[in-house]
């Protein structure tokens, strides 16, 4: 068990004695003006800055005037830069962790070190701001009270479609990071495994050129076959309906007669809990979470 006060008094940070915090500072995802006044004090504050491209971070604090030294943490020298500098704040100093974009800990090397810091006993205190996964729900049109964030999409087409099926029952919205080289071929085997629903393309999230495409799958894959995509994109697709589930398929399942735990159960026979916990969820089109709390009441 861990227990942090982020901001308990005795302890920098409410973590272990004389050690520093771990802050991870959220920055601007095109728009400078999204960097927030807590955000450039913290980064001012901090004993360094960890940052996935030093390059990219350096015109950041150069723009806002902040001199805090800078240091490189990526997936390439996370192995060595992790470990040196959960040191530095087991002595005590500061570390503001930062990505190219957005906030750090989501699709990048920086829940490593998180979850470093967590077993370290060092506090982990976010430092909110902007998101393009959650600005691009929010503009979409598309249910908010339920969503899942799945990051970028396999790049093989074979892993994709699997991939795309684990996805194919689950209610909640779904929100998918994916690159202009790659999105008509994403777009294309989404149509096939998901079916035609609504969805929105969403690019250059908060820069001059920031637009979204709204319509059915097969809409947007019309318009990229006379628009050339261009900027990093986000899409965010409209959740399963549950009239759309074949009843007579789930009846004729091998499960149908199973309550959830008995289901998680029968799966754990032959590999872990976690996994059980995830196949049991697939099969019924429920989220992970929803099957872990109905095994875990």
């Amino acid at each position: 068990m861990n227990r942090q006060k982020s901001y308990a008094p005795a302890v920098d940070g409410g973590g272990a004695s004389g050690a520093g915090s771990l802050y991870l500072v959220a920055t601007p995802i095109g728009n400078l003006e999204d960097m927030t006044m807590r955000a450039i004090r913290i980064l001012k504050e901090a004993s360094m800055v960890a940052a996935e491209d030093t390059r990219q971070t350096r015109k950041l604090l150069t723009h806002f005037e902040i001199q805090t030294r800078l240091v490189s943490y990526h997936e390439h020298n996370k192995g060595a830069s992790g470990p040196e500098l959960i040191r530095l704040m087991l002595e005590g100093q500061s570390i503001a962790l930062v990505s190219d974009a957005g906030l750090p800990a989501i699709s990048d090397p920086g829940a490593d070190l998180v979850a470093s810091a967590v077993e370290h006993g060092i506090a982990v205190i976010p430092i909110p701001g902007a998101n393009a996964a959650l600005s691009a729900l929010i503009m979409s049109g598309l249910p908010t009270e339920r969503f899942l964030f799945a990051g970028f999409p396999p790049r093989e087409k074979k892993s994709l479609v699997k991939w795309l099926q684990e996805f194919a029952l689950i209610k909640a919205t779904l929100i998918f990071y994916e690159s202009p080289h790659r999105i008509t071929k994403t777009l294309d085997i989404m149509l096939e495994q998901l079916g035609d629903r609504r969805i929105a393309v969403v690019r250059e999230l908060t820069k001059k050129h920031e637009e979204a495409i709204r319509g059915t799958t097969s809409e947007c894959i019309e318009w990229f076959a006379e628009h050339s995509p261009l900027g990093e994109f986000c899409i965010v697709v409209e959740g399963a309906d549950p009239s759309d589930v074949n009843k007579a398929d789930i009846d004729g399942a091998w499960w149908a007669e199973l309550d959830i735990e008995a289901h998680v159960a029968h799966y754990e026979s032959t590999m872990d809990r976690k996994e059980a916990i995830k196949k049991t969820a697939v099969d019924r089109g429920l989220q992970k979470r929803e099957v872990y709390n109905e095994v875990n009441r």
